[in-house]
């Protein structure tokens, strides 16, 4: 009788985890496309992969952030409820399809979007990530230049003393990113699909 009750137990664990992952998702991506998130909230504390081939965009800027969770997020670990985070803003941003996926206990919430013929574009895309890597190629770039002072992408700068980077125009091959956050003005998804499978990005 014990293993059964135990049994149950983790399987509504998974089914709240499975729910909360998806409406996290499909919330993310109806408020991002309609451009009413807030530049700054809490975080849920599950990381997300996000791939794409290629990203070409005008206005770039980078710098170091602090993300918070929600107080007593079951996601907060030993981190006290904060991820150090690269924070990634484009202006005008284009994107050779898109793929999202997120890890939910044996099995993974997927998302795809566009293609090198139909492009994901989004206005002021902002990512906070703890692990990015590409192929980069950047124009007119500025490095090491005071995170407060960051113009190249409206609105968004980090606090002053940070380092920060910009550039007028950026394009990354092979992208592959490790994101806790993503928002934009505009999120524009053609082709959009979310399934549960197996395999995540």
């Amino acid at each position: 009788m014990s293993s059964i009750r135990h049994g149950r137990t983790r399987w509504r664990r998974f089914t709240a985890m499975l729910l909360g992952g998806l409406a996290a998702t499909a919330g993310l991506v109806l408020l991002t496309g309609q451009g009413v998130l807030a530049a700054s909230f809490s975080i849920s504390g599950m990381p997300f992969v996000v791939t794409s081939p290629k990203l070409h965009g005008y206005g770039f800027a980078q710098y170091a952030e602090m993300d918070n969770m929600a107080d007593g997020s079951p996601n907060a670990g030993d981190t006290g409820g904060q991820v150090l985070v690269i924070v990634s803003a484009v202006r005008d941003a284009q994107l050779d399809g898109l793929c999202q996926s997120i890890a939910l206990g044996g099995i993974n919430l997927k998302l795809t979007a566009g293609s090198a013929t139909n492009k994901v574009t989004a206005d002021t895309l902002v990512v906070d990530s703890d692990a990015i890597s590409a192929n980069a190629d950047f124009k007119s770039i500025e490095i090491g230049r005071d995170a407060s002072t960051l113009d190249a992408v409206p609105g968004k700068k980090g606090a002053i003393g940070v380092f920060g980077q910009q550039a007028d125009e950026v394009t990354l091959t092979n992208l592959r990113q490790n994101n806790y956050a993503t928002t934009a003005a505009t999120f524009k998804l053609p082709n959009l699909r979310m399934s549960f499978t197996g395999d995540g990005c």
